[in-house]
């Protein structure tokens, strides 16, 4: 007989597979396809393990990686909410939190445990390891958009000021990184992929 903890998991990961399928409003970098959850949250971790040097603080670089790598699990039941998107935006909290009940209620208590801990640590932004890793999760679109001539900035007309308000964990997590948002934003501007407003 197979143990029952690890058919929970086994399900759990064949669950997973559907973050496959979640299409976010961010195109790869020069193509004209959008990224899935999968492959965003994938990247962000590749680029916590290249950037965690430049945290102001001392950080748990796994831990980090762990949280990207969870931290949308929740949509495979809430789906994507675009952050521009204001109306969107009003419910989203809740459908996260029931989403995050449903997915890690399919581990056993303690794994379900340890990934939700991580899950409400990440959404919370407290600890150096959340705001680093907010901080990766907002500065990968921010380059995408940059890198595909404005992308979602030009296609929704998201003015630089709001684009600061989303990028702003990256202000508390890392000065050198800072100064690159601040260079990118204003060259941004410069390049007439984004306006004032």
């Amino acid at each position: 007989m197979v143990n029952e903890r690890l058919l929970k998991d086994i399900e759990f990961i064949v669950e997973l597979d559907r973050m496959k399928t979640i299409l976010r409003q961010t195109s790869l970098i020069t193509e004209d396809r959008r990224e899935d959850d999968a492959q965003h949250s994938w990247h962000i971790s590749v680029m916590a393990m290249i950037l965690s040097e430049y945290a102001n603080e001392k950080i748990d670089t796994f831990k980090v990686i762990k949280m990207l790598l969870i931290h949308d699990l929740v949509e495979l039941y809430a789906g994507d909410t675009f952050c521009y998107d204001k109306e969107a935006n009003q419910d989203k909290r809740e459908r996260e939190l029931a989403a995050a009940d449903k997915i890690f209620g399919m581990l056993s208590e303690s794994k379900g445990k340890e990934l939700r801990e991580l899950w409400d640590e990440f959404e919370e932004e407290k600890t150096p390891e959340a705001l680093f890793a907010a901080s990766m999760d907002r500065l990968q679109p921010m380059l995408n958009n940059y890198h595909n001539v404005g992308g979602t900035w030009q296609k929704y007309d998201v003015p630089q000021s709001e684009i600061f308000k989303r990028i702003a964990p990256v202000k508390g997590s890392s000065d050198e990184l800072w100064k690159f948002v601040e260079f990118m934003l204003e060259d941004a501007f410069d390049k007439g992929l984004i306006n004032r407003k």
